[in-house]
């Protein structure tokens, strides 16, 4: 009898726990708020997902961050008190992302090559400072120029008595098949997109190690330095953005030991001013390229926002050595 009684006790367990749960059922479960910050004065932008899979980047209507219902975000995610610098920065994703950096509570720090930055560039400036209660200050710098670039990094550090995070997202395109590839070209280009971001990220980490700051470093890399683009001959950039890649990896091995984190993000196909140029020169190409991702559309500046945002800030504290593609699912066919 007693083997009997034992092989029922689960289920009279389970009945009591199922009489539980029905009065638990019955009863409003009390919710605690989340302990974060207000988000900041913003809004965000959804690009429309074509379900015929044909080019469409027409964006939907804007969505104000003031609603009711997004008022609140992870204090994680928070970048206040934090200095941020963007090479790159001055137009262009750089710029986008650098933006979304000073909505999440960054003073940010732009240097480009520019002798002026794009129109743009001051619209923002003054939004940080009239709306969002921060600052964007630019430097005219090529970043192959080291010595000059490690003097404004180390002024900034020290206006600052920190250096938290880099987006190094400085880099140059140039389509020419490989048999016409010049050799002046190829040094160009891995100047500027290899040596250029190296030197870039070693001049912050420098400043982080001395200040003794932990902090986070983002490679802007590409899908292009995982795949060969379909149509697009561009060797000696796919080449350097397998390059940033590896960087990323060996510098997040080093840096390791200093907290230092690094991370790389490889955008997909963006539409930018310079691709909307490029299409009314190779219209095919903008019907043919969305179709070699799995949301059948191409990317806009805005939707790198977040991911810049999560890399620098305290939502990614575990993460480095590690490469967010962000293609579209273009890689993963």
């Amino acid at each position: 009898m007693s083997r009997y009684v034992t092989r029922l006790r689960p289920f009279a367990l389970g009945a009591q726990l199922n009489k539980a749960h029905s009065r638990l059922a019955t009863q409003p479960l009390p919710v605690a708020p989340l302990a974060a910050e207000p988000l900041l004065n913003q809004t965000v932008v959804n690009p429309v997902v074509n379900p015929v899979r044909s080019f469409n980047t027409t964006p939907k209507a804007a969505v104000p961050l003031t609603s009711p219902t997004m008022t609140r975000v992870l204090p994680e995610f928070s970048l206040h008190g934090k200095v941020i610098i963007v090479s790159g920065g001055a137009r262009g994703l750089g710029l986008t992302q650098a933006e979304a950096l000073l909505e999440a509570g960054a003073t940010v720090h732009a240097i480009d090559r520019l002798p002026k930055p794009d129109p743009d560039f001051e619209k923002v400036a003054l939004r940080a400072e009239t709306e969002l209660a921060t600052t964007l200050t630019y430097h005219q710098v090529d970043v192959r120029d080291v010595a000059s670039l490690n003097e404004i990094v180390a002024g900034i550090a020290d206006k600052h008595g920190r250096l938290d995070g880099l987006i190094a997202a400085a880099g140059i395109q140039q389509e020419t098949p490989a048999l016409e590839y010049k050799a002046e070209d190829v040094d160009r280009m891995m100047g500027v997109n290899v040596t250029g971001c190296f030197m870039t990220a070693q001049a912050v980490a420098r400043q982080m190690i001395r200040l003794n700051t932990p902090g986070s470093i983002v490679l802007i890399a590409s899908m292009s330095g995982t795949v060969a683009n379909r149509g697009l001959i561009c060797p000696a950039y796919n080449a350097s953005k397998a390059a940033v890649l590896q960087l990323g990896r060996n510098l997040a091995a080093e840096w390791g030991v200093h907290n230092i984190r690094v991370n790389t993000i490889s955008p997909g196909y963006i539409v930018t001013a310079m691709v909307e140029a490029l299409f009314e020169t190779y219209p095919e190409r903008k019907e043919e390229w969305p179709k070699h991702n799995m949301l059948g559309r191409l990317s806009s500046p805005g939707e790198y926002r977040g991911a810049a945002v999560f890399l620098l800030s305290d939502a990614s504290t575990f993460m480095t050595g590690s490469d967010l593609r962000i293609d579209g699912g273009h890689c993963a066919w």
